[in-house]
């Protein structure tokens, strides 16, 4: 039997107290972490990867089921922790958004809400991992989920071409320490084949909600970003291939429409595109 979450926060919290600046706030409820391996349903043979692992309640979870586990932590206090508590534990001292991850094909992880947004961008970029199980702030979840229409964003329309994401259990403010002044949501992620033209589906999402209230005609009229990040694309090629669809929905907002209308919308412009050579 490990430590216990409450007995491993107040060892940590001994030795220093929480970083606001880091948004700190510690999983003390052994049956959200209960659910949180259920969900994980992790094996000896899986790589998990664990952000922001603090004092190591999830930590002391996942090593004991034997898997080979990687934690990714950028406070050095909680790391100097780490190492005391878990000297078996594979440790990288850091910024999960900008060190190296290691091949694994799971991540599982209470992770810091204020980078929740760009580390769904880093772990969708990390192609081997193939299942996620995130606690996030409530809100989040809703966007990344986009259970109802009202949800609908740049985040959650983008991370549908990749992930099937799944509501789980809601967690209230009581069983952090300490308790931040909003709930929480477990959610989970199983990777997806990516449909065609995902890419550049993407890109016109991203640009489309940047400015919602306005209808697709005006928001797309101009070349999205990093468009010659898409193969055979550039600016020139976007804006002649723009003026040449026909589009049913071209005059609604972006939170109109649905993910099969961004991919439609992508294919008509690739076909223009090719059409002119």
């Amino acid at each position: 039997m490990g430590q216990g979450a409450r007995a491993l926060i107040d060892r940590l919290r001994m030795r220093q107290d929480n970083v606001k600046a880091l948004g700190q706030h510690f999983l003390n409820n052994e049956e959200v972490l209960d659910e949180t391996m259920a969900l994980a349903d992790i094996s000896e043979d899986d790589h998990v990867i664990e952000i922001g692992p603090g004092p190591g309640v999830l930590t002391e979870r996942l090593l004991e089921t034997g898997c080979k586990l990687t934690a990714i932590e950028i406070d050095s206090g909680a790391c100097e922790f780490l190492r005391d508590n878990f000297p078996e534990l594979e440790l990288i001292e850091g910024d999960a958004l900008t060190e190296k991850w290691p091949k694994a094909n799971k991540v599982i992880a209470n992770i810091p809400y204020q980078i929740s947004s760009p580390l769904i961008d880093v772990i969708t970029r990390t192609q081997s991992i193939d299942y996620v199980v995130i606690l996030v702030q409530e809100e989040f979840a809703e966007r990344l989920v986009v259970e109802w229409e009202s949800d609908r964003g740049s985040l959650g329309m983008c991370t549908m071409l990749d992930w099937d994401c799944t509501f789980e259990m809601r967690v209230g403010p009581h069983c952090f320490t300490p308790s931040p002044q909003v709930h929480s949501r477990l959610v989970t992620m199983t990777r997806i084949e990516s449909p065609k033209n995902s890419k550049l589906a993407k890109l016109l999402i991203r640009q489309a909600f940047s400015q919602r209230r306005k209808k697709l005609r005006n928001t797309l009229s101009k070349a999205p970003k990093r468009i010659s990040r898409v193969a055979g694309w550039h600016a020139k090629a976007y804006r002649d291939a723009i003026q040449h669809i026909e589009c049913e929905f071209i005059d609604e907002r972006p939170e109109d429409l649905e993910i099969e209308d961004w991919l439609e919308l992508a294919q008509l412009l690739e076909d223009a595109r090719e059409a002119m050579g």
